[in-house]
């Protein structure tokens, strides 16, 4: 379904990835894992189009995207939500959800994708006349991870959604993002520093250090990695 090619890509005027590979395969859920600072952001955004490598591919179902711009990666299927989610505070619920499905090709079947998103999110729809700005922090990821539904994406992106959060808001949201791969068979691409938890929920990863992936497995494998526990578990 996606897969990233040996790319090289700068940011800032510094090279923040270098010859990084990664696949994912349609209806997998995969996790990018590694330290702040470690290129998360970055590998996402060039696969969203919003930043171009220097070198190497990326290619969506078959087609060559990395110099597509972000709006047209948007209408192939892939959809990113960003770090911090990035709402518009002074819409309402209702409404951020309906700036996530622009769209074309989910236009008709709108009021679905509303009622999906309102029961893996039932606050949201209590919620709904409310301004994003007075959400807590726990209700505005939600939102963001709503408004990225109502795309129907084929692959769905998610930079650091548990940053800021309380433990157990975390845990529920991963646990939320898990279900929507059950029910949806959505493939998700997921980009964290709570390296338990998402190696938890995910069946594959990558850790990805100063720009470049030192390891790749199973995401059970990972968690047995005398690596992982070392440097990220504490262990």
């Amino acid at each position: 379904m996606l897969s990233v090619q040996q790319i090289h890509v700068y940011y800032d005027g510094l090279q923040a990835i270098h010859g990084v590979s990664l696949s994912v395969k349609a209806n997998e859920f995969v996790s990018i894992i590694g330290p702040n600072g470690a290129g998360k952001s970055t590998l996402l955004k060039s696969i969203a189009g919003l930043l171009v490598p220097k070198e190497g591919t990326i290619q969506f179902e078959g087609a060559m995207i990395h110099h597509q711009p972000p709006h047209r990666v948007a209408s192939m299927g892939i959809a990113l939500i960003p770090e911090e989610g990035w709402l518009f505070p002074q819409m309402n619920v209702e409404e951020n959800l309906l700036m996530g499905a622009y769209v074309k090709r989910v236009r008709s079947t709108l009021r679905e994708q509303m009622d999906f998103v309102f029961g893996l999110f039932p606050r949201l729809e209590e919620r709904k006349r409310q301004q994003a700005q007075t959400l807590s922090g726990g209700e505005r990821q939600m939102l963001a991870i709503g408004r990225g539904l109502m795309a129907d994406p084929k692959l769905l992106m998610l930079d650091e959604p548990s940053l800021g959060l309380a433990p157990k808001v975390v845990k529920s949201i991963l646990q939320t993002l898990a279900e929507i791969h059950r029910q949806r068979q959505t493939a998700i691409l997921l980009a964290e520093q709570n390296i338990y938890h998402a190696l938890q929920v995910t069946q594959r990863g990558y850790v990805l250090e100063n720009g470049k992936v030192v390891m790749e497995n199973a995401s059970e494998v990972l968690l047995q990695s005398e690596h992982i526990k070392r440097n990220y578990l504490g262990l």
